[in-house]
């Protein structure tokens, strides 16, 4: 058998190494979408109104979706506008984002990214709507902190459970890869009632890296 010539076996290396960062760089999405929320006085509930992105319809879920409050505060000046979960008592709640464009894929290396900041034992998590009407809510999330603090999650590293909307509360996995190609709604939720301002969650903006589905 020829071997190879050592200089044609560097060209291909380099060549392939090529071909896998264009593949990489080529599934890495931009961002699809961001909202921060509008600068006005606090309200609850939360609504259609304080959506700051125009490409944005506003999903509440829940029985306590009337209780969930866009929230700030004249102090700290820096306090920011965000959602709050505090007055979410008579039922687990979410919220959710649904671009106007329509579908979007969160396969590769789609991402989200959040500011956020739970008090009590809340743990902040995605929740998305497929295309088939079916909700799912991530295995991973955004704990207690005492200050808010940015989170990033690769959506390609997540497992996911099936989620009961009407109850807003988790059910069995997914056992099988969640066909997240075509995706209609993105959102949170902590699974929990809310307990005022010492067992609640606050989500002051969100970042979406996705492709529109094609």
């Amino acid at each position: 058998m020829r071997s190879t010539p050592l200089g044609l076996s560097l060209k291909i290396l380099i060549a392939t190494c090529t071909i896998s960062t264009s593949v990489s760089m080529a599934e890495r999405p931009e961002l699809l979408f961001r909202e921060d929320w509008k600068e006005t006085p606090p309200e609850l509930p939360v609504n259609q109104n304080h959506v700051a992105n125009p490409d944005l319809i506003l999903h509440l879920h829940g029985a306590s979706k009337d209780l969930i409050k866009k929230s700030n505060h004249d102090k700290p000046a820096d306090d920011p506008y965000y959602i709050w979960s505090g007055r979410s008592v008579a039922s687990n709640w979410a919220v959710s984002l649904e671009p106007t464009s329509g579908p979007f894929d969160l396969t590769g290396q789609a991402k989200v990214r959040w500011r956020s900041k739970q008090s009590g034992f809340r743990v902040l998590r995605i929740i998305v709507q497929l295309e088939s009407g079916d909700w799912l809510v991530s295995n991973v999330g955004d704990g207690p902190s005492d200050d808010w603090r940015e989170r990033e999650f690769v959506l390609a590293n997540i497992e996911w459970r099936k989620l009961n909307m009407e109850l807003i509360v988790e059910e069995h996995p997914v056992i099988t890869d969640a066909d997240l190609a075509r995706v209609q709604q993105i959102g949170f939720t902590d699974l929990m009632t809310g307990g005022n301002s010492r067992a609640c969650s606050r989500l002051d903006w969100i970042e979406v890296y996705a492709q529109p589905s094609s």
